[in-house]
């Protein structure tokens, strides 16, 4: 049994749609951030770095004792390890998917996070932080379609962790006023994501939890 330590963002749902695309048993521990959750001592005993998503694995490859692991795609790469699932095993299909990985923790996560901060939470409207936001994302967005233009899934021909990590940030397009119109090739990739039972299953887990969670547009 896994215990995934979660709420109903980007990031929380990288990891239900894993679990869930894997079929592994596990338990959701809710962690509302809304509520500052997330600094309990509790939490900070498996997350120092206070966000979430979090697991404790009670049953690990090892045999060993139960094992805690934060930061999101450490956790993708867990499982996919784990299970066999979703990650190529020999070295040229690995650093591939983990070039994605790497690319939506370090830049689509980090930016569009930053655009919805400025578009919708900041204090102050500030226009040119806004732009500078927009102008990054939007620059992402068409990296991700010159990469979907000519492979079905972002590391090639088969689905990996890689998508179980860009699609939850990806689908947040109308949140981030994004014109979905102009990147066809991330639209088609959305849309098949967005189709597959486990990502249904993932997201329906969440409005359960959170009713008042943002439903991105491909699911109305």
């Amino acid at each position: 049994m896994i215990d995934l330590h979660y709420w109903t963002t980007p990031n929380g749902h990288k990891i239900s749609i894993c679990l869930e695309e894997m079929r592994l048993a596990y338990k959701i521990v809710p962690v509302d951030i809304g509520k500052d959750q997330q600094f309990t001592p509790a939490f900070l005993a498996i997350a120092p770095n206070n966000k979430i998503p979090a697991i404790v694995d009670h049953a690990p490859a090892d045999h060993g004792s139960p094992l805690s692991l934060f930061e999101s795609g450490a956790i993708l790469t867990y499982l996919g390890d784990k299970t066999n699932q979703f990650l190529p095993g020999r070295p040229r299909g690995r650093a591939t998917v983990a070039q994605w990985l790497y690319w939506q923790v370090g830049g689509l996560g980090a930016m569009a996070g930053q655009l919805h901060y400025f578009q919708s939470m900041a204090p102050q409207h500030l226009p040119f932080a806004i732009a500078r936001f927009e102008k990054e994302v939007n620059r992402i967005f068409t990296v991700l379609d010159r990469q979907l233009a000519s492979h079905a899934f972002i590391a090639g021909p088969d689905y990996t962790i890689a998508d179980m990590a860009i699609f939850p940030w990806a689908a947040t397009y109308d949140m981030l006023k994004l014109r979905i119109e102009h990147y066809p090739h991330a639209r088609r990739w959305l849309e098949k994501i967005s189709a597959r039972p486990a990502v249904q299953r993932a997201y329906g887990i969440a409005h359960k939890i959170n009713p008042q969670a943002p439903v991105p547009a491909l699911f109305l």
